[in-house]
């Protein structure tokens, strides 16, 4: 396995859209469990990570509705995780910016990371194919 290969996460695709799915779940945990505060932006960018593994694990993942679907709700997500992002570089440029208390709780860290795994997960869903049919 080669994990810096695109072909390792085409070909592994359905593990990836179980981790997301995973990632979101207990995402969705911690806040409803009064971890973490009630954020909207995350509510949305975990949204758009849990559906878009959804549509990924799907055997209608290489229709074009599918990654139609795929490419409305990673848009939507990966905008919402780009302008929470982006306050975070605003207070960098004001001199303001800290860091959460709890590092893996920080906004701009988790919006960075979700901006990434959305647009990969899209990335990804856009490069599923169908299977080929055995002529036999």
């Amino acid at each position: 396995m080669a994990p810096l290969q695109l072909e390792t996460y085409i070909k592994y695709s359905k593990f990836v859209a179980l981790l997301a799915i995973l990632i979101s779940i207990v995402a969705w945990t911690v806040e409803l469990t009064g971890i973490v505060y009630v954020c909207p932006y995350c509510r949305a960018q975990r949204t758009a990570i849990g559906l878009l593994g959804l549509l990924l694990i799907l055997p209608s993942a290489s229709h074009w509705l599918s990654k139609y679907a795929a490419l409305v709700i990673g848009f939507f997500g990966a905008v919402v995780a780009a302008n929470q992002h982006f306050m975070g570089w605003k207070k960098i440029s004001a001199g303001t910016f800290k860091f959460h208390e709890h590092i893996a709780m920080d906004p701009f860290i988790l919006s960075g990371l979700a901006m990434t795994g959305i647009i990969g997960l899209v990335f990804l869903h856009l490069k599923q194919v169908k299977p080929n049919k055995t002529n036999g």
